[in-house]
């Protein structure tokens, strides 16, 4: 793998790891939980008017993008592994910019995502 593949890779997984993030501050959005409690008319306009939303959806589109060059260019069995860094990073993206709590439960499942990570990259 090339420092350029490894390179859209990480891309790839910080575009979708905020998209997570922007996506949970949109939705829990003091307009957006208000409108869910309404009607599917009030409900669906809150949520694509909401900016976070907007910004979350189109980090999930660029991210894509991204991945979709990574795959032309590297074994799907070699680049899929690395989507796992995405729940060790949005697990801290959370603790940062959400407040959520980082358990030692958590720290454990994303351990095994982490070396399983590494143990496949180095086949």
């Amino acid at each position: 793998m090339t420092a350029f593949i490894f390179m859209l890779i990480i891309i790839s997984i910080l575009l979708s790891v905020s998209a997570q993030i922007l996506l949970k501050h949109g939705m829990s959005s003091q307009s957006v939980v208000q409108a869910l409690s309404t009607g599917p008319v009030e409900s669906v306009l809150s949520i694509i008017t909401n900016i976070s939303v907007l910004l979350g959806l189109s980090a999930y589109v660029a991210s894509v993008g991204f991945w979709l060059i990574v795959l032309s260019r590297l074994e799907v069995s070699k680049a899929y592994p690395f989507v796992g860094l995405g729940f060790i990073l949005t697990m801290l993206f959370a603790y940062v910019f959400l407040n959520e709590p980082i358990t030692a439960m958590k720290l454990v499942g994303t351990s095994f995502v982490f070396l399983g990570i590494i143990l496949v990259s180095m086949s």
